[in-house]
């Protein structure tokens, strides 16, 4: 039932209208004129109005506006003679939700009704309703054996259905989560039994050849904005994509596979270099920093990036930004048209994972991030106030073209997982290397032999271990405080569709 005012200077020839949404439980007010629609507004609250745009004294226009300025989310119908263009942008652009055109009959009065009010419901309801149908069929590619490809396609349906099931009843919500966590128990399974595999078949992309597969060969013809988010995940991509698709038409948008570790001294120096670690060090021992060293991790990106280029023949004019900070950001914002003269301008954006990090350590950012959702939301809100969003505006002016992506994604962690190694064992939770390590193992995926994966080791006897699923590393020492600290934070360095399985995009100007 909604509570309906509805303003009209003929609103006694209305009265059938009335009569019949009354039968149908809806409580209906009904006034003269615009002055009465808006002092009925200041002592009562309603669900929906339907307002006369030609009323004598003040008109549906001047009375919409004035009732927006009391209750700004109610929704407001305007039912008018004239299909004036001019008078329909006007109404519009003052934030009707809908308009009628006169004479109206009943029926559409009331589908105009369910548009607005029951429009939320129903649609949870239908969404609710195909997710049901949906549910077996994702529990069927489960069971099944599944390649990498596969696991993309699949991970593609388990973020659409995240989205779709975001204002569900709990339930659904409960039962949505639960199919999420066994995917990523099998896809765990997956990748601890098929990554060296992975690695070996030249068709996949993976972080060090995403660039030279994907964005390199067009180089060749055109010039490009490379813009790296850090740590976003294919949910924030996709709530972010309507905003960006206002200034930019998609030209192709898809999944690659992270490395392991999913972190931004492998990942994201795997991603410029278009090495895997290993190789990285190998090829440049004095730009690889070692886990036990205190020097930053990804000093060398710029390094990497411009030498990638030079193997594979593109001798191009290039710029590099990293951007950690609102200022950083500004400054390139300013010196936009000086980045036009380049062939490749790459801007790294470090936003996403300090939200991640601040999630850890500050309980403000953790009330404000509570669950997934909440940290879509935060997500989104930083990038529509955020200089990136500015640059892409002038990106998109300029007719440029973007490639946009990310080094690697961050999973909510659940469950701690006792681990014991030497003091000099790195710091991140989701996965550890060193020698001499003791852990559950049916809570990790454990390599023995790095080389064998491409990764270097600190001593000869060195091995890492990686978390699946949502587990995190914890000392014994002071368990149950830490465990408790760190349960229900955002983090990264292990086996999970959300941080292995991330998004990359090619961007046109509209």
């Amino acid at each position: 039932m909604a509570r309906i005012l509805w303003a009209d200077d003929e609103i006694t020839s209305l009265k059938p209208h009335i009569i019949f949404l009354e039968n149908k439980k809806h409580e209906v007010l009904a006034v003269n004129s615009g002055n009465e629609a808006i002092e009925e507004f200041k002592k009562n609250s309603f669900d929906i109005v339907f307002l006369d745009e030609n009323m004598p004294g003040v008109s549906g226009l001047t009375a919409l506006e004035k009732i927006k300025k009391i209750q700004p989310n109610v929704p407001i119908i305007m039912i008018t003679k004239s299909e004036e263009e001019m008078i329909m942008e006007e109404a519009i652009g003052k934030q009707i939700s809908d308009y009628l055109i006169k004479p109206v009959n009943p029926n559409q009065i009331l589908m105009a009704i369910k548009k607005q009010i029951d429009s939320k419901r129903l649609i949870s309801e239908n969404n609710t309703t195909s997710y049901q149908q949906n549910f077996r069929e994702i529990s069927n590619d489960l069971n099944n054996s599944m390649n990498l490809p596969e696991w993309i396609d699949l991970f593609k349906k388990l973020n659409f259905w995240e989205l779709q099931l975001e204002n569900s009843d709990e339930n659904m919500s409960e039962i949505f989560n639960m199919q999420k966590e066994e995917a990523n128990q099998i896809f765990s399974k997956y990748i601890t039994n098929n990554y060296s595999d992975i690695l070996a078949e030249s068709s996949t992309i993976l972080s060090h050849n995403l660039l030279e597969n994907t964005l390199f060969p067009k180089l060749k013809e055109e010039n490009y904005f490379l813009v790296v988010i850090d740590n976003l995940r294919l949910d924030q991509w996709l709530i972010i994509k309507p905003i960006i698709e206002e200034l930019f038409t998609i030209e192709k948008e898809d999944v690659y596979c992270s490395i392991l570790p999913t972190t931004t001294q492998y990942s994201r120096n795997a991603l410029f270099a278009g090495l895997m670690p290993l190789e990285i060090k190998n090829r440049f021992s004095q730009k690889w920093v070692d886990e036990e060293d205190e020097e930053g991790k990804n000093l060398y990106e710029e390094f990497f990036l411009n030498d990638n280029l030079q193997r594979n023949s593109l001798n191009l004019k290039t710029s590099y930004n990293k951007i950690t900070n609102l200022n950083k950001g500004k400054r390139l914002l300013n010196n936009f048209n000086n980045l036009l003269q380049n062939n490749l301008n790459t801007i790294v954006y470090n936003f996403v994972d300090t939200l991640s990090h601040a999630r850890t350590e500050m309980d403000v950012i953790k009330e404000l991030a509570e669950d997934e959702s909440a940290y879509r939301s935060l997500t989104l809100s930083w990038f529509k106030h955020s200089p990136l969003y500015e640059m892409m505006k002038k990106m998109s002016k300029n007719s440029c073209k973007v490639f946009l992506t990310t080094d690697h994604g961050t999973i909510r962690v659940k469950n701690a997982s006792k681990i014991m190694g030497p003091k000099q064992i790195n710091s991140n939770m989701r996965y550890k290397v060193s020698k001499n390590l003791s852990y559950n193992k049916k809570d990790v995926m454990e390599v023995l032999h790095p080389e064998k994966i491409l990764l270097p080791k600190n001593a000869l006897s060195s091995s890492y271990v990686f978390a699946k699923e949502n587990h995190f590393f914890v000392y014994p020492n002071n368990y149950h405080h830490f465990a408790n600290l760190y349960n229900d934070t955002f983090q990264h360095g292990g086996i999970s569709l959300e941080e292995m399985l991330i998004p990359y995009v090619f961007l046109n100007s509209k």
